[in-house]
């Protein structure tokens, strides 16, 4: 059943309680509402644990997460797209130039990232008193230790040094949790990803349960994906090539032949899908509306929402930039399924490329189903490739053969060691293949992050884009290329 696990969501809202009660009430106010379920009357049946999970998964599609920020958050700091959009804000991000107050859209991430690790740890807390079926629960629990680890994986990288709570507040004690070292914080992302290997079911379709044939939901595979590409964050190449190789092993996943197949709405969660965000199209609380915040900022007419829109902060999130366009080769079949490159803008009259992997029409504007992809087959590929070459450069060896994997389906030639002799070459290779391949999907400033080149990469390409765009980048874009966001100022305040 495709994308069931929101199935409850309006009923979570309500049904979900918040973590953070403080009893402080005399007892004749104290009086509970027999229509409102509290943390210690909801967790008592299987249903109420399925519920209870689904809702950390509701939180990946929220504004703050892959719904708005994210795509923002990631794609923007890197030199694959930058904002048209008239919100400042997400040119800021982009440009290294937030001022220091909270502008709200990485205080939304922020926010949402730690509801989701809220909701983990109650379902971490309460299902194993629960009494139901004891695969199932295994399932539930190695679910919510994967969306913790998920959320608190983009909590690290995004900010670096972060609180790590791992049990739902009880007390006002509970609300001060100090800051953890990033080291701190990657060991507990490679445990909980570790948990959820484990506990986790290689596919839905053979489980018995009601969770049986779901699609969407984290996997074994998503798991050892994601424990190998913290481990190759934290520079340990042979546990990392370990985990990408078990997936590869798992026999589940295989590259679709049609690149563009990956984002084509009709074939969504398909053999090349790893983990990726589920929406659903219509008024459902459930929708996306990326073919919007994806589409240039000055589109008059329907050709290319299928709606006529104006020209607002709505728009223009992700406009691919020179550097990106310049990053394909002659003959990569990538290139098409990924971009638009036909729209003149009718504000300014130039061509205005535009991202093509989200869109799809709808029946009502901003209420389409586009998943988001956040993991697929093809970056274990290259997250494989990339972990042999960094242990040590082989002439011809495996890199090279799971690097080509993924060139041949895009229409183009192998690489051989002939022309990339060696381990900085094809370190190199890698990067770019990864550039192309991934564009869009949230990867670049992570992979420009994890190889420690982000400062030098995103100066040559402030050079080139102040050139581009020297009428209207203020002089100090760029001035201080910032690794990681700051804390919100709503955060800050609250230390104080």
């Amino acid at each position: 059943m495709k994308k069931a696990y929101y199935k409850y969501l309006s009923l979570l809202i309500l049904a979900l309680p918040a973590a953070f009660i403080i009893n402080s009430c005399t007892k004749k106010l104290d009086q509970q509402n027999p229509n409102q379920q509290t943390v210690e009357t909801f967790w008592q049946s299987q249903d109420d644990a399925i519920k209870g999970v689904n809702a950390i998964y509701s939180t990946l599609i929220e504004d703050g997460t892959f719904m708005r920020m994210t795509p923002c958050l990631l794609d923007a700091r890197g030199d694959d797209v930058h904002s048209n959009s008239p919100w400042p804000v997400l040119g800021n991000m982009g440009r290294f130039s937030l001022g220091t107050g909270d502008p709200g859209g990485y205080g939304w991430a922020f926010s949402d990232y730690y509801e989701g690790v809220n909701r983990a740890n109650q379902v971490l807390a309460k299902v194993p008193d629960i009494n139901m079926d004891a695969d199932l629960k295994t399932r539930l629990l190695g679910q919510a230790y994967f969306l913790r680890g998920l959320y608190f994986y983009y909590l690290v990288d995004l900010f670096g040094q972060v609180a790590l709570p791992l049990q739902t507040a009880t007390s006002t004690a509970d609300f001060h949790v100090p800051q953890s070292t990033a080291e701190q914080g990657w060991q507990q992302v490679i445990s909980d990803f570790k948990q959820a290997v484990d506990m986790l079911p290689a596919s839905y379709s053979n489980v018995n349960g009601p969770d049986k044939g779901q699609t969407g939901r984290a996997t074994k595979g998503a798991a050892m994906a994601f424990l190998g590409k913290a481990y190759l964050f934290n520079k340990l190449y042979d546990d990392a090539a370990t985990q990408f190789k078990s997936v590869i092993d798992l026999n589940v996943y295989s590259l679709v032949p049609n690149y563009a197949d990956n984002f084509n709405i009709n074939k969504e969660n398909g053999p090349e899908s790893i983990f990726e965000v589920q929406y659903i199209e219509g008024n459902n609380g459930l929708s996306s509306d990326f073919v919007d915040t994806f589409c240039p900022w000055d589109v008059y007419d329907d050709s290319v929402t299928g709606y006529e829109i104006e020209n607002g902060a709505q728009n223009g999130w992700n406009i691919p930039t020179q550097d990106m366009l310049d990053a394909y080769e002659q003959g990569d079949k990538r290139r098409a399924a990924s971009l638009n490159e036909d729209f003149i803008s009718d504000e300014w009259g130039y061509l205005v490329p535009y991202v093509i992997k989200f869109n799809s029409i709808a029946k009502v504007q901003f209420q389409t189903g586009n998943n988001f992809p956040v993991y697929r087959y093809a970056d274990v590929y290259l997250m494989l490739a990339e972990s042999l070459n960094e242990a040590g450069y082989e002439a011809g060896g495996d890199a090279f053969h799971y690097l080509n994997l993924v060139r041949e389906r895009a229409g183009l030639a192998d690489k051989t060691s002939a022309t990339v002799p060696d381990q900085a070459s094809l370190r190199l290779v890698i990067a770019h293949e990864r550039q192309v391949e991934l564009a869009f999907e949230n990867h670049r400033w992570f992979d420009l992050l994890r190889t420690g080149t982000a400062t030098t990469v995103m100066q040559a390409h402030a050079a080139r884009e102040k050139q581009i765009k020297a009428s209207y980048i203020n002089s100090a874009a760029y001035a201080n290329i910032r690794l990681v966001y700051q804390y919100p100022a709503s955060e800050q305040q609250l230390e104080q």
